[in-house]
């Protein structure tokens, strides 16, 4: 069970960094063309997007459950 929660947490993160990267980029993306960057705004959807994406995995992580198959 230990070693179950430790993989889960790993993949949950990876995946929850890979949301903040994506959002950011695009929150970036579209205020730069408008023409100036709330960087506070950025960064407050990018985590706020992180941890919808932890509260997610919350649910399972279909990489893991591949894994436990094999």
């Amino acid at each position: 069970m230990k070693g179950s929660f430790k993989i889960w947490c790993r993949a949950a993160g990876i995946r929850a960094l890979k949301t903040l990267a994506q959002t950011a980029a695009a929150g970036i993306g579209v205020c730069a063309a408008l023409g100036e960057v709330p960087w506070l705004t950025v960064l407050s959807s990018a985590v706020t997007a992180a941890v919808l994406s932890l509260l997610t995995s919350a649910a399972g992580l279909p990489e893991i459950e591949k894994e436990e198959k094999e």
